[in-house]
C-alpha cells in the first residue's frame, strides 16, 4: 500500500481510508471489527469517523461509531491505526453537547474552545485512546455557500455571531500541545475558510492545518479549479482526504435499475440528496456505461480515477458488505487508459459537477439533457 506524507505534517498515511460512519446503523460491531481488521492488513490502516457518527445521526446511534473503533483498539495495538476525528460543526442535534466530556448543555454545537475541548476528550473516551492523529473542525463555524450540495454564496445567510478563526486555532493547538491530538485540519471548507486558517495560525504562532477533507467525486469535482491551488504543497500544502468519491453508492450502480432495499438511499431518501438526484442518477448511469465498454466495474472505474489524481493525497472509502472493501481496495491497482480518460473529460463537460446543480434544475430538464446514453 502505497502512503503519503499528509500535507506539512509528518504523518505518513495510506492512500486510502477506511470509512467507518456506517458502523453502529448498517454495520454491527462485529462487521465493523471484521472490515478493521482486513483493511490494516492489507495496509489501510487510516480511519476516518467523527463525534456524531454514525450517520444519519440520531440520538439512539450517535458515538457508535467510535465505541466500536474503541472495542477494537481495546484488544489490539493502538499503534497499529491512525484515526482522523471530526469536531461537529454549528448543528441543532441537542444530543451531541450532553455526550462530550465533560457534558455540555447547550442545545446546539459551536467551534468555541470549550465546545472543541469537550467535543475531543468525548471522543476520546468512546475510542479508548489517550490521543487521536488527525483531528479535523467537520464543517465550518460560520455560512459557507457550497456545502453539502449548495452552489451559490448567498449574502442574506450571513450571521455575525461567528467563533473567530483565531479561538479555534488556539483550541486546536492547545489540545496538540497537551498530547491530546497530533495534528489537526478542516473538512467541507472554502479557499477563504483555508487562507484564513493559516493567516490566524501564522498570527498566533500556532500549527498550521494538514488536511482537508471534502467532497469529491465524477458528481463533484468542485475542488479543482481553485482549492487544489490553494492546497497544493507550493502554496498553503494540505494533504486533500476525498469522501463521497462513490457518492454512497451511486457510482457504484447499485441504483441503474432499482432502488435495493438494504442500501442508503433507499432506506434514507432525505439524507445526501445530492447523491440521489434525478440529475446525478443520470450522469452516473453515463460514467457505468463507460466503464461497462472498458470491462470495469462502476464502482472500480470511479475510484481508480479518483486515486490517480495528483492532487489528492488519501480517499476514504465506505462498504457495508465485505466483498465491497475488497473491490474498493483492489481499485487501487486498475490504471485507466488515456481513451478511458478522455471519455470521462467528454462526459464531465456535458454534466459537470451535477451534485452542485441538483437544487437548481428542474425533474423536466433531466429527460430532456442529452450526455450519450
Amino acid at each position: 500500500m502505497r502512503r503519503v506524507k499528509l500535507g506539512s505534517s509528518e504523518l505518513e498515511v495510506p492512500v486510502i481510508c477506511l470509512g467507518t460512519m456506517t458502523w453502529g446503523q448498517q454495520n454491527t460491531e462485529r462487521e465493523a471489527h471484521e472490515q478493521l481488521s482486513y483493511a490494516v492488513e492489507r495496509g489501510v490502516n487510516f480511519l476516518d469517523t467523527g463525534e456524531m457518527y454514525s450517520v444519519p445521526t440520531r440520538e439512539q446511534t450517535q458515538g457508535s461509531t467510535e465505541r466500536i473503533i474503541g472495542s477494537w483498539v481495546s484488544n489490539h495495538s493502538r499503534e497499529a491505526i491512525i484515526i482522523a476525528g471530526k469536531v461537529t460543526g454549528p448543528s441543532p442535534k441537542q444530543w451531541i453537547p450532553p455526550r462530550r466530556s465533560p457534558p455540555q448543555p447547550a442545545a446546539t454545537t459551536r467551534m468555541d474552545r470549550e465546545s472543541i475541548r469537550a467535543a475531543v476528550h468525548g471522543s476520546l473516551k468512546r475510542m479508548c485512546t489517550d490521543y487521536i492523529d488527525l483531528m479535523e473542525l467537520h464543517w465550518p463555524e460560520r455560512y459557507v455557500g457550497t456545502m453539502f450540495g449548495a452552489f451559490r454564496y448567498d449574502r442574506a445567510k450571513e450571521h455575525d455571531d461567528v467563533i473567530s478563526f483565531d479561538e479555534q486555532v488556539e483550541a486546536v493547538c492547545e489540545l496538540i500541545d497537551e498530547g491530546k491530538i497530533r495534528e489537526w485540519g478542516l473538512s467541507n471548507e472554502t479557499s477563504f475558510g483555508v487562507c484564513s486558517f493559516v493567516e490566524a495560525a501564522n498570527r498566533l504562532g500556532r500549527k498550521h492545518p494538514v488536511s482537508i477533507q471534502n467532497d469529491f467525486s465524477f458528481l463533484d469535482r468542485s475542488f479543482e479549479p481553485e482549492l487544489a491551488e490553494t492546497c497544493a504543497p507550493r502554496n498553503h500544502n494540505l494533504g486533500f482526504l476525498v469522501y463521497g468519491a462513490l457518492a454512497g453508492g451511486t457510482l457504484a450502480g447499485k441504483y441503474l435499475d432499482a432502488n435495493p432495499a438494504d442500501a442508503r438511499h433507499t432506506l434514507w431518501p432525505t439524507f445526501q440528496p445530492r447523491y440521489h438526484c434525478a440529475l446525478s442518477r443520470h450522469a452516473a448511469a453515463g460514467y457505468a456505461d463507460i466503464a461497462s465498454r472498458h470491462g470495469l466495474h462502476p464502482a472500480t472505474l470511479a475510484l481508480a480515477w479518483t486515486y490517480s489524481r495528483e492532487y489528492v493525497a488519501s480517499t476514504i472509502i465506505g462498504a457495508t458488505k465485505m466483498p465491497q472493501l475488497k473491490s474498493c481496495i483492489d481499485a487501487l491497482d486498475v490504471s485507466l487508459s488515456e481513451e478511458i480518460l478522455e471519455e470521462i473529460e467528454q462526459l464531465h463537460s456535458l454534466c459537470p459537477n451535477p451534485n452542485k446543480a441538483a437544487r437548481a434544475i428542474s425533474p423536466g430538464f433531466v429527460k430532456d439533457v442529452r450526455l450519450g446514453i
